[in-house]
């Protein structure tokens, strides 16, 4: 079975960061090598748009441009319906039982990545992040440095 790696905005970053960074390169040949191993690798919306977010902020054209070509590369997962009613419902008991993610006003996109990544049905996903205590209370995280290619 084809792994499956959902990308956090953190990794979207070092990707698409047009500086060379010794971490930027080395996470930029991890995605390719994932790439080339069959590896399905996801884009979800919910990052696209908080990585992008930023990108126009700061009208950093070299970044947008990069981001576009990760989007070609990658298979983008649009938000749904059922996602979003997941993540409500995440996000709920998560207060319920005092952990939460993020602070009560905000939209939390954390909790969208998770519900899109669990509206794929498929036991073997991962989501690649630099933040995983907050992302493996509700499925399978890890450092994208720990996230090996077959």
């Amino acid at each position: 079975m084809k792994q499956v790696i959902v990308l956090d905005t953190g990794i979207i970053g070092l990707v698409t960061n047009p500086s060379l960074s010794e971490q930027a390169i080395a996470c930029n040949q991890w995605l390719q090598s994932h790439l080339r191993s069959g590896s399905r690798v996801i884009l979800p919306e919910i990052a696209d748009y908080e990585v992008r977010r930023e990108l126009l902020r700061a009208n950093k054209t070299k970044g947008i441009s990069r981001l576009e070509q990760l989007a070609k590369l990658t298979e983008y997962l649009p938000i749904t319906t059922v996602a979003m009613r997941q993540a409500a419902d995440l996000w709920a008991k998560a207060r319920q039982k005092g952990q939460p993610t993020a602070g009560d006003k905000t939209i939390d996109g954390d909790m969208i990545l998770i519900a899109q990544a669990m509206t794929l049905g498929n036991s073997n996903v991962v989501i690649a992040t630099t933040n995983v205590s907050h992302m493996s209370r509700f499925i399978a995280a890890d450092l994208w440095q720990n996230i090996l290619s077959d």
